[in-house]
């Protein structure tokens, strides 16, 4: 199937989600096939997520159990994913003292900081004498590999990987954190399908439903994972972190105009290079993820004039700069969730959110003095972000 037509079947399926319309075989078969499989996560489950509706949720649950139902022949009774999707969704407080505790990863890095980190503390801080174990991939892992307290279990999981490739990672993962004196913190991750893959006894197992705690409230998904934390462990003040233990020199303001595959979180080229201009030097910016990201930073800075160093390495090396620097700026993306967990000053520009729930959840959480710029409804926006830097 083109990519344009799985796109067309993906939005109708889409439009059957939101209005509660069954969908039938012919919206599904396609986009269970491999060619369909980029439309189906990019255009039928992130927007199901990033909606943020609580009613939301079993439609997602419904329909990702029959797909995992299709593909898995361990667990091809869709109702009985959904039946146990019904009973670990359902809140309850720790019961025991584990010897391991295994809290999974979010998978992507701003979501790993504003809120895996935040679980992480709260294990810490409630089963002292358990082993920690961080759940997924390294680039993440690498975040936190210089806390001692942690130890990683390495789950890689392909974002752009096809449907069976990442429901490929389920035996390793269950054989894994399936123990007899653990337990499992899942904070909605990708990693289980967003809690539909069973990977350890029900009773050992607890479960952070991002999409839906909070119902219809505006706290931040970094304030809600605190809450939940709180109401399942007793631990009151868990905070997101970084613990990278690399060093970093120096700079007055580091910069990301990353936007995590994104493109609608992004403002104009012109906007870029005139905002580097304004920027207290020195500056770091972060080349990104290669390719055109990489080009269009390169460009940026030959046209902002001098004192704009560019940083081409891991993530958690610039992360380890953002701890050091005295500023933060950038797009809706790890970088700002990194800076608020630190206490760094940040400016944070937000475009291209699908909803008003989701800038809420999304908003960069921390101790430090955070500003954040939507950017789609100021006016003069280089004039607003210039005036948040100067503060």
């Amino acid at each position: 199937m083109e990519s344009t037509s799985a796109d067309r079947v993906a939005e109708e399926l889409l439009e059957c989600c939101l209005a509660g319309r069954p969908w039938t075989e012919h919206l599904l078969d396609p986009l269970i096939a491999e060619s369909g499989n980029s439309a189906l996560f990019r255009i039928v489950v992130e927007r199901l997520g990033d909606l943020f509706e609580p009613r939301l949720c079993h439609v997602y649950a419904d329909l990702f159990a029959d797909i995992i139902a299709r593909r898995i022949p361990e667990l091809r009774h869709a109702q009985h994913l959904i039946a146990r999707y019904d009973r670990i969704r359902r809140p309850k407080k720790v019961d025991r003292a584990p010897e391991s505790v295994f809290v999974l990863s979010r998978v992507t890095l701003g979501a790993d900081v504003a809120i895996t980190s935040i679980l992480l503390d709260a294990a810490k801080q409630r089963f002292p004498e358990a082993q920690i174990w961080f759940v997924g991939p390294r680039k993440s892992w690498e975040l936190f590999a210089a806390d001692t307290r942690l130890r990683h279990l390495p789950i890689a999981y392909g974002r752009a990987g096809t449907l069976d490739e990442r429901l490929s990672i389920w035996p390793q993962l269950r054989e894994a954190v399936c123990q007899p004196h653990g337990i499992v913190i899942d904070p909605d991750s990708r990693l289980t399908q967003l809690g539909l893959l069973p990977i350890c006894r029900e009773d050992d197992y607890y479960f952070f439903e991002s999409r839906a705690y909070g119902r219809d409230g505006d706290e931040s998904l970094s304030s809600l994972a605190g809450r939940w934390a709180t109401e399942t462990f007793g631990v009151e003040h868990a905070r997101p972190y970084i613990h990278t233990g690399l060093d970093a020199p120096e700079f007055a303001c580091t910069v990301s105009f990353g936007v995590g595959e994104n493109p609608d979180k992004r403002v104009a080229d012109s906007f870029e290079e005139e905002l580097l201009k304004q920027l207290p030097r020195p500056v770091l910016i972060d080349k990104g993820a290669g390719g055109q990201e990489a080009q269009r930073v390169e460009r940026a800075v030959a046209r902002a004039g001098g004192g704009i160093a560019m940083w081409d390495g891991s993530f958690a090396g610039f992360a380890a700069h953002i701890q050091r620097s005295k500023l933060y700026v950038g797009y809706d993306s790890a970088g700002g969730h990194v800076a608020a967990a630190c206490g760094v000053p940040l400016v944070s520009i937000f475009k291209g959110f699908a909803s008003e729930r989701m800038f809420q959840r999304w908003r960069p959480t921390g101790s430090g003095r955070i500003t954040v710029i939507r950017a789609d409804s100021t006016p003069d926006l280089l004039a607003a972000v210039r005036a948040a830097v100067n503060v």
